[in-house]
């Protein structure tokens, strides 16, 4: 019972972080002008259910930062940074845990660049984790490990070995983003959605637009959804880079 409980505790942690983020790219509040979309660290037990929210969002933590140039508090960048000390990568860990790490350095770096401050290096940013496992995998799989990997879905980002095995297979994504919807799969319709509006050659029947749009409808109240969804709309409209 005492698992489950934290589990709901983390849930609600996460769903309140993605809420922050998805107000911060909508721009309906102060979040915009204060950067308290990410919140504040603590020392206590919600400071730790806070970074290991951070942690799940992984580099969507910053994403308002990565489409707006919006910047971030002093405190939440604290707070990304503690999140990713506190969680680092095991060894052995799986390739979507060693990626997300990695997206969360590349969206630090870009904040705060080698030699500004506290930044990472350049080189922990430029190594990349193996990405050969990706690309062979089915249609089905492929999707649904670039929807886990969604945060990696930002222009600029079209140097990753993930986006590079997404750029050649847009129609299979295609394909699973059709099934997510049909399986009423929501959040990997979104992070597929999301990867669909930086490829080329995706199908024009598939009708894209109006798909995100049902799917953030289906949602509900799912703000992980919400903000794949307003992340891949602020894409398509061209979000400054």
């Amino acid at each position: 019972m005492k698992q489950s409980g934290t589990t709901t505790l983390l849930q609600g942690a996460v769903q309140d972080l993605a809420s922050g983020v998805v107000s911060a790219l909508r721009g309906g509040d102060h979040t915009r002008e204060s950067g308290t979309w990410c919140p504040s660290p603590a020392d206590d037990g919600a400071g730790d259910l806070a970074l290991a929210a951070v942690r799940v969002l992984g580099a969507d933590a910053l994403l308002p930062h990565a489409l707006l140039r919006l910047e971030p508090g002093a405190d939440g960048l604290a707070l990304f940074r503690r999140a990713m000390a506190a969680y680092p990568p095991a060894s052995g860990a799986a390739p979507t845990l060693l990626w997300s790490h990695w997206g969360m350095t590349r969206a630090l770096r870009r904040i705060d660049p080698p030699g500004g401050g506290a930044g990472p290096s350049a080189g922990a940013a430029d190594v990349q984790p193996d990405a050969g496992w990706l690309e062979d995998v089915t249609w089905q799989v492929l999707t649904h490990q670039l929807a886990v990997l969604a945060p990696l879905a930002v222009p600029g980002s079209e140097d990753s070995a993930v986006a590079r095995v997404a750029r050649g297979r847009p129609v299979d994504v295609a394909r699973g983003f059709v099934r997510a919807v049909r399986r009423r799969d929501w959040l990997q319709a979104a992070g597929a959605g999301r990867w669909l509006t930086l490829l080329e050659g995706v199908p024009d029947t598939l009708g894209l637009e109006s798909g995100l749009d049902f799917v953030a409808l289906m949602g509900g109240d799912d703000q992980r959804v919400a903000l794949q969804v307003r992340a891949a709309q602020l894409m398509r409209a061209g979000a400054p880079v």
